[in-house]
């Protein structure tokens, strides 16, 4: 692979160039073995149509709906497909919510006055429990554990038990669509296990059933996990508030001791930062021969920080997202890999080693072979385990930056980042009119929530999710870009209010005005439920409108792993224009090919588009908004 196949980034295709010359197993010749008679984007065609099963011994089965091939237990290649879909949601579910869990445990030890965190904000956290029914007449302390209380109380329902919590916060026309097809859920647990059960061999082979569980288990999801764990997030470490960033591999000083939190959880990468900014820390750093000691925010635990705390001297800036991570540790500049929950690579011990990077499980789901160091995160000892991880990096400073030539002259930007709900409604003026007005008015078309991971299908590390955002605010159409696509964003250059100059005319104007990007960092993959949220109080403020009848569509332009799966299950039942890219393994079913991207728009009024070239789907997404603001009469 080359140039763009590789990255739309050229700090990853530069330190690509130092992977290949040292001769390491690496990300992009993996994908490209995988592929079939010299195509790295050919493979198995009954596994890229979802059409292929190993659950039961009688397999490995395939299917093929034109000749009515079935598996050997008789489901039809559409079930099959949902089936397998199902089970990717299960994952992506649970792993959502085992963050969420964390934040939980993390907020009640907080309120124990167990932890080196604090309750930042007690007015969200007055909002917020008070929108669930829970009692804000106590101390901040206590309703922080009344709240915890509550929300694991509802996790913890069976399936035939509905939430409170999504009939708390979801819009009303929603919850009456969703008790009409049965997929208004229960807890969250009892949701995943009913999915689960279901997919047993000889249980359910109905895609349309199937289906129905799938969005029933995501609504528990955005509910329950998602809102939940940012909102509880906030309470503890801020409201992301709009502020500069240092962006790209340029932000990797070998000079320094460099220390990445890396994953999905935040917690003891500002246990960390909370430390290197004492003066105590720099000293050793510098003692061990070293400039000072930073903390760089990486992947997802990178962008859950930079969009709450701002930059300096310390908390110096963020790398990117998860594709690059070979490249991060091969630059020859980082010291400790912190790996918490998700998106930590299997290779990544072989980089270790070869470029002297400390490499450290601080998750109890996260192993790798031939790596016996962990700290496992606890919330009462995270200063301790902190100050542990700062000192590894510290020790390991002489040798990395003895032994291994770094690569230098890396590119460094900046990004604005830091924007949520709160803080859009508050550079508005107080208030949701002024982008109500300016979508009424045609100066916005519409609202787009790019919620992307980063694969390698089709075109390099990010290039079609920034193909997707400049065709998009070309079309007038604002962006809120989150998950591993923030990343790609903020690299890339168009969450700078300068990227407004690629823009439609109203759109910029509007950006110009105001002083904003058209690509607004809204933060990570886990914020498809504030998005969520937001559109509810958009419905609310436009006088209850369906949530299908808005101008608003979500868009996965390079959706990766099982998370990804549930967040687009969830948009189709919250009612959205759905677009994801690639093709997604369901192609092999074609009744269910239909209900996805037509019969469900009769169903929840979601609809599923799949097209791979960047204009045609910007113009499909375009014509949906059109439509929706013509039955508004705006």
């Amino acid at each position: 692979m080359e140039g763009e196949r590789i990255s739309y980034h050229d700090s990853v295709r530069r330190v690509y160039d130092r992977i290949k010359e040292d001769g390491m197993n690496n990300i992009w010749d993996r994908y490209e073995a995988q592929g079939m008679g010299g195509n790295p984007d050919q493979r198995c065609p009954f596994c890229m149509g979802g059409v292929r099963c190993d659950l039961c011994s009688n397999g490995p089965c395939r299917a093929d709906a034109v000749k009515d091939k079935r598996g050997v237990c008789g489901i039809t290649g559409d079930g099959m497909a949902m089936r397998m879909m199902l089970l990717r949601n299960v994952l992506g579910a649970s792993t959502y919510h085992y963050h969420t869990e964390q934040t939980i445990k993390t907020l009640r030890a907080t309120a124990n006055d167990e932890t080196p965190f604090k309750i930042t904000e007690d007015s969200k956290l007055k909002t917020f429990a008070g929108r669930l029914g829970v009692s804000t007449s106590d101390t901040i302390k206590k309703t922080a554990l009344a709240l915890c209380d509550f929300v694991q109380a509802d996790f913890n329902r069976k399936a035939d038990e509905p939430s409170h919590i999504v009939a708390a916060l979801a819009p009303e026309e929603r919850k009456e669509v969703w008790r009409k097809h049965d997929i208004f859920p229960g807890g969250i647990y009892g949701e995943m296990m009913r999915a689960t059960s279901s997919c047993l061999t000889n249980v359910d082979g109905y895609y349309v059933s199937l289906a129905l569980k799938a969005m029933r288990m995501s609504i528990a999801m955005a509910y329950q996990s998602q809102i939940v764990n940012e909102f509880c997030q906030d309470i503890l470490f801020g409201l992301p508030r709009p502020h500069q960033m240092r962006v790209d591999l340029g932000v990797l000083d070998p000079d320094y001791v460099n220390v990445l939190p890396n994953g999905h959880e935040p917690f003891l990468g500002f246990a960390m930062v909370q430390l290197v900014r004492k003066s105590d820390w720099q000293e050793k750093a510098r003692a061990a021969g070293a400039k000072g000691l930073r903390v760089i925010a990486n992947i997802e635990t990178g962008q859950e920080m930079i969009q709450r705390w701002e930059m300096d001297d310390v908390f110096y800036g963020f790398t990117g997202n998860w594709i690059m991570q070979e490249a991060v540790l091969a630059s020859g500049c980082v010291d400790l890999f912190a790996c918490d929950m998700n998106c930590s690579m299997p290779i990544d011990p072989t980089y270790a080693e070869k470029y002297k990077v400390k490499l450290v499980p601080v998750s109890d789901l996260v192993a790798f072979e031939g790596i016996s160091d962990r700290i496992n995160y606890e919330p009462s000892k995270a200063e301790d385990q902190a100050a542990e991880l700062l000192q590894i990096a510290i020790d390991n400073f002489k040798e990395r930056r003895a032994s291994v030539k770094p690569v230098t002259g890396l590119p460094m930007n900046e990004a604005t980042v830091g924007f949520s709900s709160e803080s859009i409604v508050e550079a508005l003026g107080g208030s949701l009119e002024p982008l109500l007005k300016a979508i009424k008015d045609g100066t916005i078309r519409g609202v787009i929530g790019l919620i992307s991971c980063t694969t390698l299908r089709n075109t390099g590390q990010d290039v079609h999710s920034v193909r997707m955002a400049k065709e998009l605010i070309n079309r007038n159409l604002l962006v809120l870009s989150m998950g591993c696509g923030n990343g790609a964003m903020q690299v890339a250059g168009l969450c700078q209010p300068e990227a407004s100059e690629l823009a439609g005319d109203s759109l910029k104007g509007l950006c110009q005005t105001l002083g904003v990007p058209p690509v607004l960092s809204y933060g990570t993959c886990t914020d498809t439920g504030r998005v969520a949220d937001l559109l509810a109080s958009v419905s609310n403020a436009l006088g209850d409108v369906p949530i299908p009848d808005l101008p608003v569509a979500a868009v996965a332009p390079e959706y990766m792993e099982q998370k990804a799966t549930i967040d687009a299950v969830f948009a189709l039942a919250f009612g959205l224009y759905t677009y994801v890219n690639p093709v997604p393994t369901v192609t092999g079913g074609p009744n269910l090919v239909k209900l996805l991207t037509e019969d469900c728009k009769e169903v929840t009024g979601g609809q599923l588009d799949a097209e791979t070239d960047p204009v045609i789907a910007a113009d499909n997404i375009l014509a949906s908004i059109e439509s929706k603001r013509k039955k508004l009469g705006i």
